[in-house]
């Protein structure tokens, strides 16, 4: 199962890698695009739950990295409520 890291930006100009198990992250971001944060929260959350499956499909358990890296997201996004119109931007696939 190929791992693949998503690299953002978040709303402070902070760059970041994420963790995904599963290349099906792919199918849930564009490059360049930037996503409001919840629409951010939300996509996360449906493609590293999709790419934890994947690994419970293939090796019979879920993927705690894909759950901790979920985690790992809604503090960010938490931490940006406040800010005006956030956005976070996806920049990059890293196989």
């Amino acid at each position: 199962m190929p791992v693949v890291q998503f690299e953002v930006v978040w709303p402070d100009g902070k760059t970041e890698a994420c963790y995904s198990p599963s290349s099906v992250i792919k199918e849930h971001f564009s490059v360049g695009k930037d996503y409001p944060l919840n629409e951010f929260l939300a996509t996360s959350e449906t493609a590293l739950n999709a790419a934890s499956n994947r690994v419970r499909e293939r090796f019979g358990y879920a993927c705690s990295s894909a759950m901790d890296q979920l985690g790992v997201i809604k503090t960010r996004c938490a931490s940006y409520e406040t800010t005006p119109n956030a956005s976070v931007k996806v920049t990059r696939f890293i196989d």
